[in-house]
């Protein structure tokens, strides 16, 4: 495992004196502000997106009471406390048909989920009743044997037990995921409002970059940070726009920075953070926009940049990392993410 060792605020050459972690953090969190864009999307295309709204049931779960399983809808009165009352069976309700109100004197044959009769205040399981068959062919019904005295509501699921109308099932700021979309699902939610994706655009800079499957010249490396960094971004839910890798060139470097602005909330780069002569990102930012912070007190990852690139309608937030991989997954860790 990679340790993070703090280093002494001291003056570094060319960039004046190191800031620590917490500070640099601390100044990041106070520049950026979150963004304000809502999407609107379907239900099954909003997995891992973050709810900008709160979700408000539109209807009561259940929205009428119905039967936990199936069985014989009752009256209580009718079966006078006593076990074995024979009740002649008046109608038969399925889940999504609802019945007539219940008969004094009778039973209803009801199956798992079908709405409980209107006069009906008891549902008896069928392993406590004993069905009797009708012995004339104008009653398809027949009969029923309770077996049981049942209690007051006995297996009925009373409307909004599980949520009411108007209550607050999901809120702002969750993250998607399946029990949420069953949820969202549950109250009759086709569409969400969510939090705009961040549209991040990621550059490397070094000629020595190149692309993994092509042939490896001496003293080139293989770019392992487009990779590693676009999953990164990816997995924290951002639109990634890969602009690939820039060459070691002032003009390059500022050209890429105007680029890659439009249209993005974060430039993110890796490599030329340094102050070797082939570094051009800080005079590139300079002459772009503006540069906030240029070194943190950690090892590794003591070369970062936080600032803003200039375009037409405001600033785009640029952060500069390390080209070293580990120092690169280290600082996105800590500031990025």
């Amino acid at each position: 495992m990679t340790e993070i060792a703090s280093v002494p605020a001291s003056p570094a050459p060319g960039r004046g004196p190191l800031i620590s972690a917490d500070d640099a953090l601390a100044r990041l969190l106070a520049a950026v502000v979150p963004l304000n864009r809502v999407d609107t999307v379907s239900t099954p295309d909003a997995w891992g997106r973050i709810l900008a709204q709160d979700v408000v049931s539109a209807v009561h779960v259940p929205p009428e009471d119905n039967s936990a399983m199936d069985g014989y809808a009752i009256r209580l009165a009718d079966l006078d406390g006593t076990i074995g009352t024979l009740l002649p069976v008046s109608q038969r309700i399925v889940a999504g048909r609802p019945g007539e109100p219940l008969a004094p004197g009778t039973a209803a044959r009801i199956f798992t989920g079908a709405q409980v009769p209107p006069g009906a205040d008891a549902v008896v399981m069928q392993e406590n009743c004993e069905a009797r068959p009708s012995s004339v062919s104008h009653d398809p019904f027949g009969g029923v044997r309770v077996n049981e005295v049942p209690t007051p509501g006995m297996a009925i699921r009373r409307q909004g037990e599980d949520v009411m109308k108007g209550h607050v099932v999901l809120r702002a700021g969750h993250r998607l995921d399946a029990a949420a979309f069953g949820l969202a699902a549950t109250v009759g939610m086709a569409r969400l409002d969510v939090a705009a994706r961040p549209r991040v655009a990621l550059f490397s800079t070094g000629d020595e970059l190149v692309m993994p499957g092509e042939p490896l010249p001496s003293g080139a490396i293989y770019n392992s940070n487009r990779f590693m960094l676009g999953a990164l971004l990816r997995g924290q839910g951002c639109v990634v726009t890969d602009l690939g890798n820039v060459p070691d060139r002032l003009d390059a470097t500022r050209a890429m920075l105007r680029q890659a602005a439009q249209g993005h909330d974060l430039i993110l780069s890796s490599g030329g953070v340094s102050v070797g002569e082939e570094d051009h990102l800080k005079p590139a930012l300079a002459a772009e926009g503006r540069l906030d912070l240029w070194a943190i007190a950690i090892k590794p990852g003591k070369p970062l940049a936080f600032g803003a690139v200039r375009r037409e309608d405001g600033e785009t937030w640029f952060i500069g990392l390390p080209g070293n991989p580990v120092s690169s997954y280290v600082t996105f860790a800590l500031f990025v993410r």
